[in-house]
């Protein structure tokens, strides 16, 4: 798979972008353990032509993230266009159009999924920063707004026509949020549709190795994108390509092995933040997915979300290592909250 000139190898695996998720210690995590792919957290364009300090520094690309994309998002066309030149500036390998994130503060002001709604503005806006910029330009969409609303087969061509050079798709609608399951049957029709050449990247409920080796198989498509299956749990890049490349399935980490990974990335954050709370508070959605399923486990998970010097998160963690020591984290039946 190529994005331009990018060469990207055969099924490459991605992190999705995620707002307050994918900023640089959880990066670090995952690419460590195999994903072949970064996202920055998506970029507000109107901030960053304002030249807001915050959102500059979310855009840091960092040697182990390559490759690695700045994704932008805005209702603006102008503002996008102003977005798109200052992404380029920091050299990412590509940059991202967000045509897909559903949340209202966004989509309910014509950005992200929002611009489902106005397809000639959507494209209009991927033809205009495509011409910006000399970085490949890719994007990120939705099925659709709604049940009666999924375009996504003429989105697709339409943002093919007009220079996109890679499309990711989340298998839902913009109403459907994060609930019911993705339909990886309509990213399978984008994928299948004669008319396209550009790499496709499938996106939705990978939650482990078997259903992304399903969903690869009924889609067909050039790369898997794992989002929310990935917080608390960044192995699963390692864990999905032993399984598509062997057959066979890795065993869970032990809980002492787990917690070594969570002061690995605490260790990371405590790095990039100013100030060690700021670090543990950007940590603690990471916290409550690390552990699911161990048995008595309230009390201490109430301690480590709680939890507000380091020294007191370093005692938590060893204290869990060495109760659950002989046990291994319990992935089944743990869905994507």
């Amino acid at each position: 798979m190529k994005i331009g000139n990018l060469e990207l190898g055969k099924l490459p695996l991605f992190l999705a972008p995620m707002e307050d998720v994918t900023y640089k210690s959880f990066r670090y995590m995952c690419k460590t353990f195999g994903a072949d792919v970064m996202y920055t957290e998506f970029i507000s364009s109107e901030a960053l032509i304002r030249d807001i300090a915050k959102t500059k520094k979310k855009m840091t690309i960092f040697d182990f993230d390559r490759p690695v994309a700045i994704q932008i998002y805005g209702s603006n066309i102008d503002s996008m266009v102003g977005a798109a030149k200052v992404a380029e500036e920091l050299q990412p390998d590509f940059i991202d159009i967000n045509f897909g994130c559903p949340m209202k503060k966004i989509a309910g002001k014509g950005a992200g999924a929002g611009l489902l709604r106005d397809l000639p503005k959507m494209i209009k806006m991927a033809e205009e920063v495509v011409k910006a910029v000399n970085t490949p330009v890719t994007a990120k969409t939705r099925l659709g707004w709604d049940h009666d609303d999924m375009p996504i087969v003429e989105v697709a061509e339409r943002l093919q026509d007009v220079g996109i050079h890679a499309l990711a798709i989340h298998g839902r609608t913009r109403s459907m949020l994060y609930t019911g399951e993705a339909d990886w049957s309509l990213i399978a029709d984008v994928k299948q549709n004669p008319r396209m050449h550009i790499p496709i990247i499938g996106n939705g409920d990978i939650n482990g190795p078997e259903k992304a080796k399903a969903f690869f198989e009924q889609s067909g498509v050039d790369a898997l994108m794992i989002g929310r299956g990935a917080i608390g749990r960044p192995w699963i890049f390692r864990d999905v390509r032993h399984y598509l490349e062997t057959g066979e399935l890795l065993l869970p980490p032990l809980v002492p092995e787990v917690v070594a990974n969570v002061k690995e990335q605490l260790s990371q954050s405590l790095a990039w933040k100013d100030e060690p709370k700021r670090a543990i508070l950007e940590m603690r959605r990471h916290f409550a997915r690390y552990f699911p399923n161990l048995k008595d486990f309230k009390d201490l998970r109430i301690q480590l979300l709680r939890a507000l010097e380091v020294e007191e998160v370093i005692r938590i963690l060893d204290v869990i290592a060495a109760t659950y020591a002989n046990e291994r984290v319990d992935y089944t039946n743990i869905g994507l909250k």
